[in-house]
């Protein structure tokens, strides 16, 4: 079995801040793949499902952001998961909105979030970072994220990047990470059109036979 876990804050405050893009992308996944309901579990709402013929249980942490990590680690331990089954899906200041970026270990990069469940599981689990962008202050990095995402920047490449995500998912739940960040980036950031192959020139005059002539 794997582990989907979105990461965010609980509750109609915060439903549509950009901190909250991990949930976004895990309610995507669970409804595109037909999962179960929300049940409540793990000091969470878990949700479980079929990718790729695999099972997957959908976590969103109720503990708020700061305390991810208590209940990760719960449905870690009662499932007996290594940390390699586990992938996060959580908002990312140090990459442009849209981009997609995964890796495997690593350090939290200040997120309080990865930082809790690094406490609490170790470190070597999927970590699926979503671009959000930063402020261009840290000291507006707070306020930043707490914010909804403004009504442009959901149809520029929000809904678009939760879309391919839960769409390609599929990649990642069959171990090619590199294709899922591939097909995931080539939706929301397609690449231009090759340029149209110049029409054969018609202008050139074909030779024409040149009749033989007699012989003297």
């Amino acid at each position: 079995m794997l582990l989907f876990v979105g990461l965010g804050n609980p509750g109609p405050k915060y439903e549509g801040n950009r901190h909250n893009i991990g949930f976004m992308a895990v309610d995507e996944i669970a409804r595109r793949h037909s999962f179960g309901p929300w049940r409540a579990r793990f000091q969470g709402l878990a949700s479980e499902g079929v990718i790729a013929g695999e099972k997957v249980m959908a976590l969103k942490p109720m503990t708020f952001m700061n305390e991810s990590g208590r209940s990760v680690g719960e449905a870690v331990r009662f499932f007996k998961l290594p940390v390699d089954a586990v992938s996060v899906f959580y908002d990312e200041l140090d990459l442009v909105p849209g981009k997609m970026r995964l890796k495997r270990g690593g350090g939290s990069g200040g997120h309080n979030g990865i930082r809790d469940i690094d406490r609490h599981i170790d470190t070597n689990y999927r970590r699926v970072r979503l671009g959000i962008g930063h402020p261009g202050d840290k000291n507006k990095v707070h306020s930043y994220v707490l914010s909804d995402f403004a009504k442009v920047e959901r149809s520029a490449w929000l809904e678009t990047l939760i879309d391919a995500v839960a769409r390609e998912v599929g990649e990642l739940v069959r171990g090619d990470e590199a294709r899922f960040m591939s097909l995931v980036a080539h939706a929301v950031f397609p690449p231009p059109p090759k340029p149209a192959k110049p029409a054969p020139d018609k202008t050139t005059d074909t030779p024409k036979d040149t009749p033989a002539s007699d012989g003297a």
